[in-house]
């Protein structure tokens, strides 16, 4: 017989070096995606700030008259932040921490000059300042950075507090953009609470379709998906933290002030749905990979809760509270009533877990726990 024709080692490198660069490729433009998503996510935001900085600079020199309102620019952009969650506490806080370290250092600069001694000093006194009402770090670090910056970066003894100035006219600037031009904090809450609810919709049915295969993969995945919820619920928190304040504060809002407060309320609630969620998740994990059934009436209620799920999803999107699934939830509550108990451990803790989703689907329609929970009926 010939002997086996041997492989090119070149075309086999070639090969590989092919599937290697279109790997690459489609890996760069994936991450040139997220970039662009994250760039317009924060687009608002970099635009505000951008014309905060150029309003303070301008009216630093129009109506108080300076040629360089350094501070005033800066310290509205410092204001502003990146922060994405309780917007306008960051505001007040990091004006509080401006406004004590420019003045100390302007009345440091003015009364001792600029040195070595002086710049320790003046950050000691700053941050200590600060700690003595009871600031948080971020506005003790404030503090201490913006005294430094007057000290080192534009000592001018004769200038009295203009840099002082400048920067109060920033932080006040800053202070009326995060109230006049919110970053969203009405809608934000609102369409975040709908993501939470539709991220906990796909994992119940990726969890039902992972224990009616045995698919441990998709199970795991499950898990990581459930896992998941815990970052977008303290977005979800953070967000209607803001949504609150902003709305307590800005005239222009007050009108969407119970909305948000409504939406606010909805945290506690959907972080027990997430809760129950994960200990199923990690449940299902556990049942494909001991091999374990599950009653094909238990999955087929997995299907019936996400679909509840989905609905409650669309109503928030709609800017509406989900009141209207209180029959959809007691209907498919009174459907497991007479399932009965039977299988597996992991069986009877994916129904226990589902049906406890279904009591907190009920609060998230304005229930408190003691009237949803007479809402769920026993299992038989």
């Amino acid at each position: 017989m010939d002997e086996p024709s041997r492989r090119n080692p070149l075309h086999d490198m070639a090969l590989r070096a092919f599937d290697l660069s279109e790997q690459a490729a489609r890996y760069g433009l994936a991450e040139q995606q997220r970039r662009l998503e994250r760039w317009r996510a924060r687009l608002f935001m970099i635009t505000q700030m951008a014309l905060a900085a150029g309003t303070a600079w301008f009216l630093g020199q129009k109506v108080l008259g300076h040629d360089m309102p350094f501070f005033a620019s800066v310290a509205a952009i410092l204001c502003l932040g990146f922060s994405f969650g309780q917007r306008t506490h960051r505001v007040l806080e990091v004006t509080f921490g401006v406004f004590i370290g420019v003045f100390i250092g302007d009345l440091f600069v003015m009364l001792f000059g600029t040195g070595p001694w002086q710049i320790a000093l003046v950050c000691f006194v700053a941050m200590s300042i600060a700690t003595w009402f009871n600031a948080k770090p971020l506005m003790i670090n404030q503090s201490g950075i913006q005294a430094a910056t007057v000290m080192t970066l534009m000592p001018a003894p004769g200038q009295g507090f203009s840099r002082w100035q400048d920067a109060l006219l920033g932080c006040a600037l800053a202070l009326v953009f995060a109230l006049v031009a919110p970053t969203s904090p009405v809608q934000k809450p609102r369409r975040k609470a709908a993501a939470v609810l539709e991220q906990c919709a796909r994992a119940l049915r990726e969890a039902r379709l992972a224990l009616s295969t045995q698919d441990q993969n998709r199970a795991e995945k499950v898990l990581q998906s459930a896992r998941n919820t815990e970052r977008q619920l303290q977005q979800l928190a953070d967000a209607a933290a803001e949504g609150v304040a902003v709305t307590r504060y800005s005239p222009f809002l007050r009108s969407e002030r119970h909305h948000v407060q409504a939406i606010a309320e909805l945290v506690a609630p959907l972080d027990r749905l997430a809760r129950n969620l994960r200990v199923l998740a990690r449940r299902a994990a556990i049942a494909t990979w001991r091999g374990e059934g599950v009653p094909a009436e238990y999955l087929d209620f997995l299907d019936d809760v996400a679909d509840v799920v989905d609905f409650c999803a669309s109503e928030l999107a709609a800017r509406r509270l989900p009141v209207r699934a209180r029959p959809r939830i007691e209907n498919v509550a009174q459907l497991t009533a007479g399932i009965g108990v039977r299988g597996s451990m992991s069986g009877i803790v994916v129904l226990a877990q589902a049906r406890s989703m279904l009591v907190d689907l009920m609060e998230l329609t304005g229930l408190d726990y003691g009237e949803a929970r007479t809402r769920i009926p026993d299992v038989e």
